[in-house]
């Protein structure tokens, strides 16, 4: 079967009910309710809320369920323990790796851009790999003082992923969006602020706190009208970010099959330094 592009992937996928009744929620994402308010948590504080297959299909299902109930009126994303998220659990991730965008992985990433519910994110602790990306499909964004940002793509033989090859650059202009895509290294929380990907830094004391406060102010506005100033605002760069985001996913698939993530994998678990020295 031909490799589906995440875009497509996102297309239907709130009609995809019988796809996701059935997973279970692993207790590593939790999730509440309250006052027209849905938080999901990263809850694996151990592993620094590295995530699992089956904690991406519990998030597809739970960002499922904001967008599709009426008594959801926002939506905000955390993490337990100190953490946001270290990324991919590479040792759960290389045992069953993606061979299409229908995968865990994929639905995700197709689903946030098509959310019409306002997500906001609440970062503390590290935000790595797709941890920082998923952040640039977040509505508002608030991290404490103590974040540490990382997109280590390209050091571990891969390529940019969920349309920050595009998002990115827009947010924090070519040459910096190059440095940190490029050289992939980790960046505070003041630099995530100076380029536009979050809207507020706080003390991890008081981020929960903020981010819980406006969650129930976008909550208590008219409904209706928030959805449309959501979809005028993404509207513009909807087609553009759907391509990129196709251009990516191919790539990033092929680039996991790579010689060069073969050897940064291997020397991840091994704990040892990798030697691209070979590659030409």
């Amino acid at each position: 079967m031909a490799l589906a592009s995440i875009a497509q992937a996102g297309q239907g996928l709130l009609q995809a009910k019988s796809r996701v009744a059935c997973v279970p929620m692993p207790e590593a994402l939790t999730h509440e309710l309250s006052d027209q308010v849905l938080t999901i948590s990263f809850n694996r504080p151990e592993k620094k809320n590295a995530l699992t297959m089956a904690m991406y299909d519990a998030l597809f299902s739970r960002l499922q369920q904001g967008e599709e109930e009426s008594a959801v009126r926002a939506i905000v994303i955390r993490g337990e323990g100190g953490s946001f998220t270290a990324g991919n659990d590479l040792g759960d991730f290389m045992r069953d790796p993606p061979s299409s965008m229908d995968s865990p992985v994929g639905r995700v990433l197709g689903l946030l851009p098509q959310l019409r519910t306002p997500v906001i994110a609440a970062v503390n602790g590290a935000a790595v790999g797709i941890g920082t990306t998923l952040l640039m499909h977040c509505d508002l964004v608030y991290c404490s003082d103590r974040s540490k940002f990382k997109m280590p793509f390209v050091p571990l033989g891969l390529c940019p992923e969920a349309g920050s090859s595009y998002l990115l650059p827009r947010l924090a202009g070519r040459v910096k969006a190059t440095e940190l895509l490029l050289l992939g290294e980790s960046f505070d929380a003041a630099t995530a602020l100076d380029i536009g990907l979050v809207n507020e830094v706080l003390s991890a004391e008081a981020l929960d706190e903020r981010v819980r406060n406006v969650a129930l102010k976008i909550a208590a506005l008219p409904p209706a009208s928030v959805r449309l100033t959501k979809s005028l605002i993404s509207q513009a760069q909807r087609d553009m970010l759907h391509a990129a985001m196709e251009r990516e996913g191919d790539l990033f698939l092929e680039r996991l099959r790579s010689p060069e993530a073969g050897e940064a994998m291997q020397a991840f678990f091994q704990k040892r330094a990798p030697d691209f020295s070979k590659f030409e």
